[in-house]
């Protein structure tokens, strides 16, 4: 059996509706009858009024076979943010955090962008001092282009 991400877009999308549209169509139908059951206004109506309210995008990829069927990558990609916020509340004081986090944001954005965050953060904390206010955007990781 060949693995589902590594065939093309239009197969993975073939593939999806054969194996995972009728799931997801019996997903909704369940959960429109379990919505008609409870009282309005009680914490179970409001988790079916949240997936309801955003099935559209919960089955995107079932239509679209470039979407990836979930947010790994992603989630790898902030990881090391999400888990330094514990150490960053032993950084000194909460602005000492704050200023931490953004930085670290930043860096990880570069590395997102194809950057060496080393050569973009020395680039643009150097221009930083005499980049215009109204050009402030085209210093971010994915605006960013080296100085000569």
């Amino acid at each position: 059996m060949v693995a589902v991400k590594t065939v093309s877009a239009e197969d993975r999308r073939t593939i999806r509706q054969a194996n995972a549209k009728p799931v997801a169509d019996a997903l909704y139908q369940w959960l429109l009858l379990q919505r008609s059951k409870v009282t309005d206004g009680s914490a179970t109506a409001k988790a079916l009024d949240y997936s309801l309210k955003r099935w559209a995008a919960l089955t995107h990829y079932l239509y679209d076979g470039q979407v990836p069927i979930d947010n790994n990558w992603c989630e790898n990609q902030i990881r090391p943010v999400a888990l330094g916020r514990g150490n960053w509340l032993f950084a000194g004081s909460l602005r000492a955090g704050q200023r931490a986090a953004a930085v670290m944001s930043l860096i990880q954005s570069a590395k997102i962008n194809g950057h060496d965050p080393y050569a973009y953060m020395k680039d643009i904390l150097t221009r930083l001092p005499t980049q215009q206010n109204s050009q402030i955007e085209d210093l971010l990781p994915h605006r960013w282009t080296p100085q000569p």
